[in-house]
């Protein structure tokens, strides 16, 4: 099956590495016109520069998602840009404090984790929803994961920050049916991302092993991001249109 976004456009937060960057590539190479949100410019770049190679359309937005301000200015420029939004993805992350214990954890890293995962897509989807509403509807698609949801995880800020998402979702994706916003949370399996290389790496540290052959090993057994961007691709399609609630990955 041939999925198109043409004429869609796409606002990406976390774009520019790991599942958002490989989306936004994906989504324009379907023909959509891709708004890549990061505060990683030098990769937001990067990747800006493989779109446009392969002929793609694509801004770059620098963006801190954990600021509303930022994040109000993002959906504007992209509203000036392109004058609509359809798709919007949140794949802004962070994973934070693995293998600490609660009693060990600190409240400064518990908080970065949940400003970046949970309320940077509270943001996003605010600030969004207007807009989309506007252009007649659109998609909504949010990257929580397994910890949260089905397990935990080995960061007690991430799994914390994950079930949020998942619960947001549930519970705006109600208030949007309305008007024509379809919403669903996606929970990836372990994937080579930078996110997740960090986090084997770092526990590796922690339990004094060595990180690099920690992250050889695991390179062995994680999936693709292209993988799960194609899924994306799917979600944010008209074909797409028939799917409800949660969407598990490998």
């Amino acid at each position: 099956m041939d999925i198109r976004l043409t004429d869609k456009v796409a606002v990406i937060t976390g774009a520019s590495t790991g599942i958002g960057a490989a989306t936004a590539i994906t989504y324009a190479k379907a023909g959509a016109k891709v708004v890549l949100a990061d505060i990683n410019e030098q990769d937001g770049h990067e990747t800006l520069k493989v779109i446009e190679k392969d002929n793609g359309t694509a801004i770059y937005c620098s963006t801190d998602v954990t600021s509303e301000s930022a994040v109000t200015k993002l959906m504007q420029t992209t509203d000036d840009t392109y004058g609509q939004i359809n798709i919007l993805v949140t794949c802004a992350g962070v994973l934070q404090g693995p293998n600490v214990q609660i009693e060990d954890f600190e409240e400064s890293i518990f908080d970065t984790v949940i400003d970046v995962n949970l309320k940077g897509t509270f943001f996003a989807i605010k600030h969004a929803v207007p807009i989309m509403s506007r252009s007649g509807g659109g998609v909504i698609l949010c990257i929580a994961s397994g910890a949260g949801v089905r397990g935990g995880s080995s960061s007690v800020a991430y799994a914390s920050s994950k079930g949020g998402v998942n619960g947001l979702v549930m519970t705006v994706e109600n208030q949007v049916r309305s008007h024509n916003i379809r919403m669903h949370t996606i929970c990836p399996g372990g994937l080579a991302t930078p996110l997740k290389l960090g986090q084997i790496a770092e526990s590796a540290r922690l339990s004094g092993s060595d990180p690099d052959a920690a992250v050889a090993n695991a390179l062995k057994s994680l999936g693709d991001p292209a993988g799960v961007a194609r899924v994306l691709t799917f979600l944010a399609s008209d074909e797409g249109s028939y799917m409800r609630g949660q969407i598990f990955t490998r």
